[in-house]
């Protein structure tokens, strides 16, 4: 037997098997109905010269047979629709470690420098942001990815999702200017946490669930918190408590420990060095574009651990075919009765 033959074999089911027993119903019928006594069949002695012309090539005992066969194949096509036929198939399993990430985004001002490079020319910070970013929620398939942007203020712009294809699209085509020009790290992530773990954070008194350990969240900045109503440090304690770990990436080729030339929104390395200590995550620092690819590829090592999922029976429904050969022997049927 060919191999794609034996796969095929292999792959057949039946939703309903026990269905298949209808296929004896006729003869069972036809055993346990009384015969028919003699005279009483009420047929009719026509003359040969009426149904002579009726013929035209085609005896009545072959036009007989056809409808014999037009019957049976049509309880048999019904029969076996009615037991569901199917090919259950394995879906291909993804990768999956159980975790929620959720990518925190400045959207401030100052991401439109263009101090970054990429294939060779010069573009804005932004730029470099979406072409890694995307690249990094590409290849989470198997977890909760979500997106915050923040600069005044700070939304969501994808929630939580398995769909990183669709997040990775949000994260392509964000601008800056939607919700300010300011700095807001501390609502940023405050917000990033209420997505991750509502639950946890409305009962932070103790009272709640345990934190869990697989919950993290990746902030990426380029300038010191300026904006917001939260101070980045508390909302980072604030993490530690719920357990979640916070990544946090200072982006930008000056910081304000070596600033010469007294520059404004250049970012601000200690605060985020320190928010990352205080919820137990890592610091990171990146000043190209090739230190922004080595950190994502550190982060993505760091939070690593994922295994293939147990794979999905995927079933594909055959009960239409057969069903569409009753529906033709049934249209031949009335065909052979037409011209009877």
């Amino acid at each position: 037997m060919p191999s794609w033959l034996s796969a095929l074999v292999s792959a057949f089911d039946l939703a309903a098997p026990y269905a298949l027993l209808l296929l004896a119903a006729p003869f069972v019928f036809a055993r346990l109905m009384p015969a028919e006594r003699e005279g009483t069949s009420g047929a009719l002695r026509v003359p040969p010269s009426l149904i002579g012309g009726a013929d035209r090539g085609e005896s009545l005992i072959a036009r007989g047979r056809r409808r014999i066969w037009l019957v049976w194949t049509l309880w048999a096509a019904l029969v076996v629709a009615l037991s569901g036929p199917r090919l259950v198939l394995s879906a291909n399993a993804l990768p999956a470690s159980g975790r929620e990430i959720i990518l925190t985004l400045d959207l401030s001002g100052s991401m439109e420098r263009r101090d970054f490079s990429l294939d060779g020319e010069t573009v804005s910070r932004l730029a470099a942001v979406k072409r890694v970013g995307a690249g990094f929620i590409r290849r989470r398939a198997g977890d909760r990815i979500g997106l915050v942007a923040f600069a005044d203020q700070a939304y969501v712009a994808a929630a939580p999702t398995f769909d990183t294809a669709s997040v990775a699209r949000t994260l392509e085509e964000a601008t800056i200017g939607l919700v300010g020009r300011s700095t807001g790290i501390g609502d940023g992530l405050g917000l990033a946490l209420k997505r991750l773990a509502p639950a946890q954070i409305a009962s932070a008194d103790g009272d709640g669930p345990p934190p869990a350990s697989d919950k993290v969240v990746v902030l990426l900045s380029d300038g010191a918190n300026n904006a917001g109503q939260t101070s980045p440090k508390d909302v980072a304690a604030l993490a530690k408590e719920l357990g979640v770990r916070v990544y946090t990436i200072a982006l930008g080729p000056i910081d304000m420990a070596n600033n010469p030339d007294n520059e404004q929104d250049v970012v601000d390395v200690d605060t985020l060095r320190d928010m990352a200590e205080v919820s137990g995550g890592r610091a990171f620092r990146v000043k190209t574009t090739d230190d922004l690819n080595a950190v994502a590829d550190s982060i993505d090592q760091l939070e690593g651990g994922r295994a293939q999922a147990p794979p999905v029976p995927l079933r594909r429904d055959l009960w239409p075919w057969p069903a569409a050969l009753a529906l033709l022997c049934a249209c031949g049927l009335l065909a052979v009765r037409r011209d009877a």
